[in-house]
């Protein structure tokens, strides 16, 4: 399972060990388990983020033998599983989002948020942002969230995904678009996260 010395083996090394001995799959939750909990914590509030993060891991358990060994990192693999699993709750996200729209108040996000500059075009934002977020399709949400929020590259969210890369690409096009016009005049460079990503390109 280890990897050269002084270095920690791959996730690929762990879960493929693991198939042997199941116990060493616990290395892959203390890995990641805390940025999967964030990621859900943004997308469905901290109530869903315990139950999606644990059933997240026990699907990655489950279906580990089917993990491509090829890929030395499983944070894409386990950010995918939480967004299918966020996605069979749409209708608490959307409800959410909507909420944060008529508010605009993200609790989570302002927690995130440093500086009080910062802080107050984040809040600017946050109403006409989660409305718009609340209006994309799920696969175009998807795409923007795992970008902005998980950080991933567009190919690490098309192995998230299991889409082609230039599926990726036209979603994030379409959701940046769809972001901007909603925003209005708020200089998204100003904000943060969603925000960000919103504005390059």
């Amino acid at each position: 399972m280890n990897g050269p010395p002084g270095r920690p083996a791959h996730d690929a090394s762990i879960i493929a060990n693991s198939l042997e001995r199941p116990e060493l799959f616990g290395e892959l939750f203390h890995r990641h388990a805390g940025v999967i909990h964030r990621y859900a914590a943004r997308r469905l509030g901290e109530g869903a983020a315990e139950d999606i993060t644990a059933d997240t891991f026990l699907t990655a358990f489950r279906t580990r033998a089917r993990y491509d060994l090829a890929r030395p990192s499983a944070q894409p693999w386990l950010y995918g599983i939480a967004a299918n699993l966020i996605g069979k709750q749409r209708r608490s996200e959307v409800r959410a989002l909507k909420a944060m729209a008529r508010t605009g108040h993200d609790p989570v996000a302002e927690s995130w948020t440093d500086g009080s500059d910062n802080r107050l075009a984040a809040q600017a934002a946050q109403g006409p942002l989660a409305g718009a977020l609340a209006d994309l399709s799920a696969g175009d949400r998807h795409v923007l969230l795992l970008v902005a929020w998980a950080d991933l590259s567009y190919q690490e969210v098309a192995e998230a995904l299991s889409i082609p890369v230039g599926t990726v690409r036209s979603r994030l096009n379409r959701a940046r678009k769809k972001v901007r016009t909603a925003l209005g005049g708020v200089d998204p460079t100003l904000a943060h996260d969603v925000l960000e990503v919103a504005g390059r390109g």
